[in-house]
């Protein structure tokens, strides 16, 4: 069994870094695609791929992933304050990246206009039904996500962990690479 002060020493060390944040990246960006597939198989009544990606992973959820992390994991002993800067940081980057998308590139990746539940919905961009769920999500991220991939990371070999991250993770960016390409 690993003393506090041996846990906090390989926490803080660089391949275990490398290996919390692109396993975390990359979840996020499962757990992203697995909420969009099956919201839009409720709202639609069917099956559709989401995301601007060939794999089950959706880019702007892994990069809100690792902001929210960032933002809340000091702020874990309060909740409520984890859910408010939930809500807050990701709404924030769905609404500057859906404008930027939008307004600089022509595209548009999501529309909250027609689907349930999408009160103050803002040019179809943002709603506080996606607000609320990012904060729900949040706290998910912040209280189950994090400290289950830090347990795992506590009883592997490091190196092979921060090897296997990073090839997740490489595949993760080729892939949104590639789907540029291709799309």
């Amino acid at each position: 069994m690993k003393t506090d002060g041996e846990r906090s020493n390989r926490h803080n060390g660089l391949l275990y870094k490398i290996s919390f944040f692109a396993f975390l990246f990359v979840l996020s960006g499962i757990y992203g695609f697995i909420y969009e597939v099956t919201d839009c198989r409720l709202d639609l009544g069917y099956f559709v791929k989401r995301g601007s990606t060939f794999g089950p992973w959706i880019p702007i959820y892994a990069f809100g992933g690792v902001i929210i992390y960032l933002l809340s994991d000091r702020l874990k002993k309060h909740p409520s304050a984890v859910f408010l800067v939930n809500c807050l940081a990701a709404g924030t980057l769905e609404y500057i990246t859906g404008y930027i998308l939008l307004h600089k590139f022509n595209m548009r990746l999501w529309d909250y206009s027609n689907v349930h539940w999408n009160w103050f919905n803002i040019d179809g961009i943002i709603c506080l039904r996606s607000v609320l769920f990012f904060g729900i999500s949040g706290l998910i991220l912040i209280y189950l996500l994090a400290p289950f991939i830090k347990h795992i990371l506590d009883r592997v070999n490091l190196k092979a962990a921060a090897s296997v991250g990073t090839l997740l993770l490489a595949a993760f960016v080729s892939d949104i690479i590639i789907y540029r390409i291709y799309n």
